[in-house]
């Protein structure tokens, strides 16, 4: 981002989904002159507050078609992991209003898998989720996952007047143990989204998996799909 959305001391920056403030306290450490951290869920904007104390940060309470943002205020407006939530091309209008000209703007998802590696733990506990909705997120086999679909991104960018740099992709591993399996799927969408005594049963089943057939040692492959472009003028 820096090198390609000019992130830098002194600009200011839009987050839209700032959820528990991962990104945010990680824009906040490269000194920008003001963050405005967009966060539709009421309980997390409390947390951001409680959390990060910090002048700089503005935290707005509104889904982001509804925020009321100055528009071409913004040097770098950026979602991590948060997008698939939106409808890709208004939102993308309404980023196009508030950036300055020569603005940008950079979108990135961690997606789990990788076609091209096997993936063992996905294998043991795929029938975990056979009954549950996806996430907007997720792919399936008709359709890639939405940080991967680089034709439909990058299409949505020149649609709306950006210039759209080249898509990076970049693979890595995410090693897990037991409890941190727990922690991190009990924050997947699909998981939320259960009745409070089914999601504890999956979370303690792949808890279970991880600690009975893993050695308490589990990898995930992993991308992060990173997109970044310009407002023309």
């Amino acid at each position: 981002m820096r090198e390609r959305a000019g992130l830098k001391a002194g600009i200011d920056i839009l987050e839209i989904g700032a959820g528990s403030g991962l990104a945010t306290r990680t824009l906040l450490g490269h000194r920008p002159r003001r963050l405005v951290a967009v966060e539709p869920d009421g309980r997390l904007a409390d947390y951001l507050r409680a959390s990060i104390d910090d002048a700089r940060l503005d935290i707005v309470t509104a889904p982001f078609e509804t925020a009321d943002l100055e528009p071409a205020f913004f040097d770098l407006i950026a979602a991590a992991t948060a997008f698939h939530w939106l409808d890709p091309i208004n939102s993308l209008k309404k980023i196009h209003d508030l950036l300055r000209p020569g603005g940008a703007i950079a979108l990135w998802w961690n997606v789990f898998g990788d076609a091209g590696r096997p993936d063992a733990f996905h294998d043991e506990t795929l029938h975990l989720f056979a009954n549950s909705a996806s996430s907007p997120s997720s792919g399936d086999a008709e359709r890639l996952p939405h940080g991967l679909d680089a034709e439909a991104r990058v299409g949505e960018l020149a649609a709306t007047g950006f210039t759209a740099d080249s898509p990076q992709f970049l693979l890595w591993t995410l090693t897990l143990d037991p409890p941190a399996v727990r922690r991190l799927y009990a924050t997947f969408s699909n998981v939320t989204a259960l009745p409070p005594v089914e999601r504890g049963a999956l979370l303690d089943a792949l808890e279970d998996i991880a600690a009975s057939r893993f050695g308490r040692h589990v990898e995930r492959n992993m991308t992060t799909a990173i997109y970044t472009a310009r407002r023309h003028s």
